[in-house]
């Protein structure tokens, strides 16, 4: 670990940690416990995270640039999509300085020995974060288990978290600071994320619509910002929300429009706390066959790929 003379205290440290995970271990929730900000959109359903996503930290002469990942799965599914989640995340793998590593407490399946052996051909430190400790009721049969996980891998540290409830992360992101390279700091100090408004309110949409649903929601569902315009007192924004067969967008819909006014009614509330005004927003659902496995529409609904970003 690096210690501070008063001479050194001048020099600036900057770098990226990946956060990496199978689906559903709370990638996205820690980010934006980390941040105290709302970055990386959360819901119970798996692969939520679609994209990489930013979320900057500057404390002092220190900037952590914590990278969100989708998560990183066995392919069952071969869609373009499901390969582009998992390029997205393996390419964030050789990206960062730091990788952390992120399970669920009690459980260790056969992904997270996939996630694992993705990270050890990186040759990058790794931190393991055991996230949701707060679910476990007999608190003795955790040590057993953190023994058992650190015998699998030689991490630099392991933090017993829970990222809901802000346990334990402040020593985590302490304990990165020690890992960034001496470097400028990328961002300016008060930047939180490299992301637009625009992909931010696609995001947002489609968080309502994952946690208005769940179950019921349409897998290969994706959302589109058509337009933004913004005037003194007020944000207009367009959005289509799109599905591949004409009998998803019903559910989306709902009875006499219901649920999707519900869903529009919510989105508006967070883009409001977004934007820092009023904001009128217009929702269509619209149809699009197979655009989770055609490259090109995954391309122009902004699914890029990493190398492209």
């Amino acid at each position: 670990m690096k210690t501070e003379t008063k001479h050194e205290k001048q020099k600036t440290y900057c770098g990226y940690v990946g956060l990496i995970g199978r689906p559903n271990v709370g990638k996205s929730t820690l980010l934006n416990q980390l941040l105290s900000q709302k970055i990386s959109i959360t819901s119970r359903k798996p692969q939520t995270t679609r994209h990489r996503i930013l979320g900057i930290h500057t404390d002092e002469n220190y900037q952590t640039i914590y990278v969100d990942t989708p998560g990183v799965h066995i392919m069952e599914n071969k869609k373009a999509l499901n390969a582009y989640l998992n390029r997205t995340a393996k390419q964030a793998i050789h990206d960062v300085d730091i990788i952390i590593m992120v399970i669920e407490a009690l459980k260790w399946t056969p992904e997270d020995d996939f996630v694992l052996n993705q990270i050890e051909k990186a040759g990058r430190p790794v931190l393991l974060i055991v996230n949701k400790i707060d679910k476990v009721k007999d608190k003795d049969v955790l040590l057993p288990f953190l023994q058992s996980v650190s015998a699998k891998f030689p991490f630099k540290e392991i933090f017993p978290v829970s990222a809901r409830r802000k346990t334990g992360l402040s020593e985590c992101a302490r304990f990165i600071q020690h890992y960034l390279p001496e470097s400028p700091h990328f961002f300016l100090r008060d930047q939180l994320t490299d992301r637009d408004e625009a992909f931010r309110s696609s995001e947002i949409i489609r968080e309502k619509l994952t946690r208005a649903l769940g179950q019921e929601l349409p897998y290969v569902m994706s959302v589109e910002i058509e337009k933004i315009e913004k005037k003194p007192a007020i944000v207009n924004i367009d959005a289509i929300i799109w599905v591949e067969r004409d009998s998803q967008k019903g559910i989306i819909i709902g009875k006499s429009g219901q649920v999707l006014k519900d869903i529009g009614s919510q989105a508006r509330i967070d883009m409001e706390f977004l934007f820092e005004k009023k904001v009128f927003l217009r929702l269509w659902t619209k149809t699009r066959s197979g655009w989770s496995d055609d490259l090109n529409a995954l391309r122009s609904l902004g699914y890029s790929n990493p190398e492209e970003e």
